[in-house]
């Protein structure tokens, strides 16, 4: 018969426990908001995804605001006040590198007549707000018209790249909201709306990248949290910490969290993520340092 290994032992390990690198500090990051009222982490974060795209690293570094006293729609509204900031920053301050950036990028060719005036273009107007069950509509309409996507168009589907994209550059020509997603889609955190099929999610597109921002309200209510943690099958002795904050007096919060080096791509141009960081890396590659 064949021996079947023995389990892992982690009594000799540094924490003695299993222990795992974090995709976000938003959960540490709640705690500090509800003490302080606005706050917000800026550090590298790690994926697990075997994801070899030109808009995925395996380490990147994150902005994840968490501001107390704050719905769904009040954080889109920081969201985009953020990205346009940012943008704004750059067009005053680094026109020389913007015009040097322009002559090579040919990223944006096709959507204006350079880098400088897209960016222009993102901050002179609102950015659009769509449901997904709009935005599902609106795909389902776009096959029904002889638009062919690599994945079927249907409800509860996470959305790729590709379905992404085509919201944010020709259905919006622009930066678009999605929010309210299916929660079985969706993390455990996320605040649950009315219907108990959708939570107060939102993801910000922009042309020519797909994802920008993805943020949400948390989920205040004890009740409703346990609930979903037992939902999804999650230990929760392992959340206890997270728990006493709605426990012992909570507020309604909303965080995001947006990608430094997507913003660095939606910025210059830059056609790989892997350009747009010193050290990229990714399953499988070379670099070690």
């Amino acid at each position: 018969n064949a021996v079947l290994p023995s389990p892992p032992t982690y009594s000799n390990d540094f924490f003695g426990r299993p222990a795992f690198l974090t995709v976000s500090g938003q959960l540490n990051a709640e705690i500090f908001a509800c003490s302080l009222g606005k706050v917000y982490t800026f550090g590298p974060t790690f994926r697990a995804e075997q994801s070899h795209t030109s808009r995925h690293l395996a380490e990147f570094w994150m902005i994840e605001p968490e501001i107390a006293f704050c719905d769904r729609d009040g954080c889109m509204d920081n969201a985009e006040g953020y990205v346009k900031h940012c943008i704004n920053y750059i067009l005053s301050t680094c026109a020389s590198d913007l015009e040097y950036l322009d002559n090579g990028s040919a990223v944006w060719k096709g959507t204006a007549h350079s880098l400088i005036e897209s960016l222009r273009a993102l901050v002179d107007k609102p950015f659009a707000r769509c449901s997904y069950s709009d935005a599902i509509a609106l795909l389902q309409e776009a096959v029904a018209s002889g638009v062919v996507f690599e994945e079927k168009v249907e409800w509860g589907m996470d959305l790729p790249t590709q379905m992404e994209r085509y919201l944010a550059e020709t259905k919006y020509g622009g930066p678009v909201f999605i929010y309210d997603y299916p929660k079985d889609i969706k993390s455990f955190y996320m605040r649950l709306n009315d219907d108990g099929k959708t939570v107060g999610a939102f993801d910000l597109l922009v042309p020519n990248i797909g994802e920008l921002v993805g943020g949400s309200q948390r989920e205040e209510r004890e009740a409703t949290l346990l609930a979903r943690i037992d939902e999804l099958k999650l230990d929760v002795e392992a959340y206890q910490w997270y728990l006493d904050l709605r426990r012992f007096g909570s507020v309604p919060h909303s965080g995001f969290g947006l990608g430094f080096e997507r913003l660095v791509m939606l910025c210059t141009g830059i056609e790989n993520i892997r350009d747009a960081i010193p050290f990229p890396r990714f399953p499988k590659s070379d670099c070690t340092c």
